[in-house]
């Protein structure tokens, strides 16, 4: 274990240790994770997951956006999204140094070469209890522990990529609200737990 050897390190290592003493039980915590899937399960169309998401659903991810202290993705979904502005921080969580020449027009970006669970947990630290991660399916997987509800839209569309098993990503949550329109379907689920 590295010992903190600066006040800021001594100060980030004290809050990393309040987050996670109290993280079950701190008010307001949310990490969300949100995710636009075809109706075979595919995350991606050609590439991008902008191809299964219709105008609705981007105006509702992008008004989610404003209910969160900081989106989190990974280094995969940095090289094939377009993130080079976002109105809240953007964390990149990747084993990547090199940062797509896309995102080096982001003021409020940072590249942090750790777990996505320590990730979601310097997060919490250092901007508020709200994370919201729009990583792809490994992300995804690799954060499960630390979500605590997903946001999902279903679409229609089949025929695209990095298929999920949505049974087993939301066996441990309870779906909370629903909205049923013609071509989609809006989610939210929370955490049994």
């Amino acid at each position: 274990m590295v010992r903190p050897t600066t006040d800021k390190q001594w100060r980030v290592m004290k809050r990393h240790e309040e987050i996670f003493a109290r993280y079950g039980g701190l008010v307001n915590v949310s990490v969300r994770a949100n995710l636009v899937l075809g109706s075979d399960g595919a995350t991606t169309l050609n590439g991008s997951s902008a191809a299964l998401s219709s105008a609705k659903d981007r105006t509702r991810f992008h008004a989610m956006r404003a209910e969160f202290d900081v989106i989190v993705i990974g280094g995969k979904t940095a090289i094939t999204e377009p993130y080079q502005k976002t109105p809240i921080p953007l964390v990149v969580v990747s084993r990547n140094l090199l940062i797509p020449e896309s995102l080096t027009t982001n003021p409020i970006l940072f590249w942090w070469q750790i777990s996505p669970a320590a990730a979601i947990a310097k997060c919490l630290a250092e901007f508020g209890n709200r994370v919201l991660i729009e990583g792809g399916p490994n992300f995804l997987i690799a954060a499960l522990p630390e979500i605590t509800e997903f946001a999902i839209t279903r679409t229609k569309i089949s025929g695209g990529e990095n298929k999920v098993d949505l049974t087993k990503l939301l066996s441990e949550f309870t779906l909370v609200s629903e909205e049923v329109l013609p071509d989609e379907i809006f989610q939210i689920f929370k955490r049994v737990n």
